[in-house]
Parts: C-alpha cells; sequence; structure tokens
C-alpha cells in the first residue's frame, strides 16, 4: 500500500527534550522492534533531509493479508470461534483478576531511590490514569483488544495551551486506523560517501478510514501511547498477535466441524433405494413410468421450525432422498431394501485432536479443555506442570501489557513537572506494575512453597552452627535476599530486646 502523506506540523503535543551531542554516526537506523514502517527523505537541496511530501509502501506478507487492517480483521475474526473464545477469556481472566475492594492493578516504587514526596505524587498520578482508562470495568476489555490485535494504541488528550495540567483525557484508538512511521534523515558522510543516519523522527498516521489518503493525519508520538505484543513475524518487521501462530489450528478445526456436521446430515438418516420393474417398456415410456412412480410415493412433507407447519417441498430435491433404479424384465421383479445409515457418528476423536491442538498452540493447559473437571486445592505437588507452565506465560503477558502504564505515566509525570526524562530512565527499572492475582492459586503455591522450606529446615536445624551457618540457611534453604536477611535480623533483635524484662523491674 503505497501512501503519500503531507508534511505539516504534527497534531498532537510534543514534550520537549534536551539535544543529544553524542555524535554516533552509523549507515544502519536504530530497531525498536516495534513494527513501525521506515521512511526515507530524499528531498534534494539540504543534505538528504525531507520536506514536503513523503512516500512510503507498506506490505503485510502471508497467507492473504495484505496489510494491517486485514491481518487484524483475521484476528478477531480468529478470536469468535467458540474453541478460541474460551482459551482467551482463560487467559484474560488469569491476567487481569477483578475485585469490589481492591484494584486491578497498583504501582510498586518501594525500590525507586527518590523522596517520599515523590513516591506519593507517582501513586496518585498512577491512580489518575487507572480512572482516565476506567481500568476497574474495561480492563478486561483493554487487555484482550491488545492480546487479540497484537497492538495497542490510544490517544492522551493534553490541553495545550496548560500542558501542565497534564493528560485530560485517555481515549482508545482502532488498530485499524493508525500505525507507527519512523522518517529517517540523512547525509552524505565527507570523508567516505556514506549514507550516513542523522535523524530518526518519529510519529503516527491516522487515518479515519483506513485507505484514504486524503483523510491521513501525522500525530506527534508524545501524543500517542503504543504498546505490542512484543512479537514479531519471521522477518523482524511486522508485529504480529499471539494468535498469529493459532489460526491454523482455528481454520483446521473450523473445517473439520463443518465437514463433521455435512457428514451427519447427510449419511445419519436411513434411505430406501426402489428396484421398479420396468418390464420391456421402450425407453421413453419406461422413464415416464419411473417419474409416475416416484411422484406417486416420493414423501416430501418436511416441518417448518420457523412456523411450526407441516408442508410440501416436491419441488426441491434434496440429498436425502431415495433411490430409485429401474429394472429390465427378466429382473426379479420390483424391490424396495433399505440402505442403512452412517456408522460411528459418535465418533468425534479428530475434533477433540484439534481441540487440543488449538489451546496448545494458545498456551493454554489441556485440562481447561474439559470444562467438567474442577480446580483442586489440594497440594501444589498436584498442580500440573502446564499450570506452572501458563501461570510463567501469563506473568510474561503481563509484564509486555505493563508498558500501558509506563509509556502513560512517564508521560504524565514529565508533563506536570514532576520529574524530569532523564529522572525517569534512571529508575524506570525499578519501578513495578503489580497486579491483583487469584487468590486460590497464588495462596495455594506460596504456602506449599513455605512449608516445603520450614520441612527442609526442621531437618537440618540440628546441624545450624556445626555444619552450616545461619547466613547459609537463610540464602540457600529459604532463599532470603541480601536485604532480607538485614530486616529479618533487625526485626528478631527488636523483639528479642522488647522480649527481655527491664532492670527496673526485676529491682
Amino acid at each position: 500500500m503505497a501512501e503519500t502523506v503531507n508534511s505539516f506540523k504534527l497534531f498532537g503535543f510534543e514534550i520537549s527534550r534536551a539535544k543529544d551531542n553524542k555524535s554516533i554516526k552509523s549507515v544502519v537506523p536504530p530497531r525498536d522492534d516495534d513494527g513501525a514502517g521506515y521512511v526515507t527523505a530524499t528531498t534534494p537541496g539540504y543534505g538528504g533531509y525531507g520536506g514536503g511530501h513523503y512516500g512510503t509502501y507498506m506490505n503485510m506478507e502471508g497467507d492473504d493479508s495484505k496489510d494491517n487492517a486485514q491481518l487484524i480483521l483475521k484476528y478477531r475474526g480468529s478470536a469468535m470461534h467458540p474453541e478460541a473464545d474460551a482459551a482467551i477469556e482463560d487467559i484474560v481472566n488469569e491476567a487481569i483478576t477483578a475485585s469490589d475492594t481492591k484494584p486491578c492493578v497498583m504501582v510498586n516504587s518501594d525500590n525507586v531511590k527518590v523522596s517520599s514526596s515523590i513516591k506519593k505524587q507517582i501513586a496518585e498520578e498512577f491512580d489518575n490514569i487507572y480512572n482516565m482508562l476506567n481500568f476497574k470495568e474495561l480492563g478486561h476489555d483493554i487487555f484482550r483488544r491488545w492480546y487479540v490485535d497484537g497492538r495497542l494504541y490510544h490517544h492522551l488528550i493534553v490541553d495545550e495551551t496548560n500542558p501542565t495540567a497534564g493528560i485530560q483525557e485517555i481515549r482508545y484508538i482502532d488498530a485499524m486506523k493508525i500505525r507507527k512511521v519512523k522518517q529517517i534523515k540523512k547525509e552524505t558522510d565527507k570523508e567516505t560517501g556514506a549514507k550516513i543516519v542523522k535523524k530518526v523522527d518519529e510519529f503516527y498516521i491516522y487515518q479515519e478510514k483506513p485507505g484514504s489518503q486524503a483523510s491521513a493525519v501525522r500525530m506527534s508520538a508524545d501524543s500517542i501511547s503504543y504498546i505490542t505484543s512484543g512479537l514479531l513475524d519471521e522477518n523482524r518487521r511486522k508485529i504480529v498477535s499471539y494468535l498469529h501462530k493459532a489460526l491454523k489450528p482455528i481454520t483446521q478445526l473450523r473445517m473439520m466441524e463443518d465437514s463433521l456436521v455435512i457428514y451427519r446430515l447427510a449419511r445419519a438418516p436411513e434411505r430406501r433405494m426402489f428396484y421398479i420393474d420396468v418390464g420391456n417398456l421402450p425407453r421413453g415410456k419406461a422413464e415416464q413410468y419411473m417419474k409416475d412412480i416416484m411422484a406417486k410415493y416420493r414423501n416430501k412433507l418436511v416441518y417448518d421450525a420457523k412456523t411450526g407447519e407441516i408442508r410440501d417441498d416436491r419441488k426441491h430435491m434434496s440429498m436425502l432422498e431415495d433411490f430409485w433404479l429401474p429394472r429390465r424384465e427378466g429382473g426379479r421383479g420390483t424391490e424396495i431394501s433399505t440402505l442403512p445409515g452412517g456408522e460411528n457418528l459418535g465418533q468425534i476423536e479428530d475434533i477433540i485432536y484439534f481441540q487440543k491442538r488449538l489451546y496448545r498452540s494458545l498456551n493454554v493447559p489441556m485440562n481447561r479443555l474439559e470444562q467438567e473437571q474442577q480446580f483442586s486445592l489440594g497440594r501444589a505437588t498436584e498442580i500440573s506442570r502446564d499450570e506452572l507452565k501458563f501461570q510463567k506465560f501469563i506473568d510474561r503477558l503481563r509484564n509486555r501489557f505493563s508498558m500501558l502504564f509506563y509509556e502513560i505515566l512517564k508521560k504524565q509525570l514529565i508533563l506536570k513537572n514532576i520529574i524530569t526524562e532523564e529522572d525517569w530512565n534512571s529508575w524506570k527499572h525499578d519501578l513495578n506494575v503489580d497486579y491483583l492475582r487469584d487468590n486460590h492459586f497464588s495462596e495455594l503455591k506460596e504456602a506449599e512453597l513455605l512449608r516445603e522450606k520450614v520441612q527442609t529446615l526442621d531437618q537440618i536445624s540440628n546441624y545450624v552452627g556445626e555444619y552450616f551457618s545461619k547466613e547459609w540457611v537463610q540464602k540457600n534453604v529459604l532463599l532470603f535476599s541480601d536485604d532480607e536477611i538485614n530486616q529479618m535480623n533487625k526485626d528478631i533483635t527488636a523483639a528479642q530486646a522488647d522480649a527481655e524484662p527491664d532492670q527496673g523491674d526485676l529491682q
């Protein structure tokens, strides 16, 4: 899809940044693995810098998907399949746990080395973002859109006359109507003559009607929140959804179910075979005689499920009709026999196979396919390995989805002059987003792990101080970190001091 868009002033706000004075030369543009399309500014006369217009060619490969819109429609259509929808709901319900008393997600800034006042402001702004997204009611839908589409866009609306007031509203953008573009500005190196990447500008192209060049609007990168699945195709050029590897199993399952229905309809009923003795009648008279017999004995009364009436459908031929075969003189005369219906119609092993293959492609445990099976609250050792793998998969999804909150929170804090971009880059990895977890599974796992540690500690307690040090036991058996060990020792010392009787009381 080739497209040309005017290079006017970008729509939306931009955050002012300090100029980077680093002089790093490269002929290769930076790669962020975000699926953005690269365009090159080639306006002559100004060192290769672009102006006026630019052109880009977006080609989405694979199957019949020609562009992003068609690929996303394919994902959404596949997600509506009943088995795929059930698997996706299991994933979303595990990732986003709803609660009437607690928020679904919370920010954790304990490890961030800033003042308590800034931590309080971070928590307040996170709550504002949580409310602007209406995440308590729409968190499930937001996560599902991101999971199915493989990307998620939001427009951050700011009062440009008063940017320090921060983000005023967050609006969802359909992924089919917007895409990210990176414009490469190059200049010729005087020493080598190579085209050196001078600058890479990022912006978004919004189209109310995809494919219409007249409706294209360039939007600034700061005014858009954009997160992806993190998955790329084999060429590492295109963002794909988590449903991408399940497209083939979904198609195969749908085809198998349709063929099964057709086979049931065609082979389930018994049909009769009429052998009509036409004697030595000529061909024309024999055919007419056959038609008269067929019209006389044919049963074409059908039941109309919409109206509840019995109606005659003699003008239509059916694949379930009886067979009428002529028999010449010398045969056994007119005969009626019964053709039995199909056997083994209840076997659906092939359907179950493709259902399991679909669940396997989506990383959902097989036991969740049988809905009648209940989740056992026994020992953690009884939890299947698939459930543990599934929980790790959910944790990876949560970590990736947390980019939504990081992106918006960063821009909100910078706009309100709470922090600078340099501050954010220095401690962004210490900031965490905690998700509300399923109480049953989490408590079960933590309790069982603690039980195993205590049992091991009890078995080696007689050897502590002789063969094992207390610190070694804390690190290798209880798996405490250095900070936890220090804090635990302080708490134990304080508790012992409080328990000792005061000397004044003894006198």
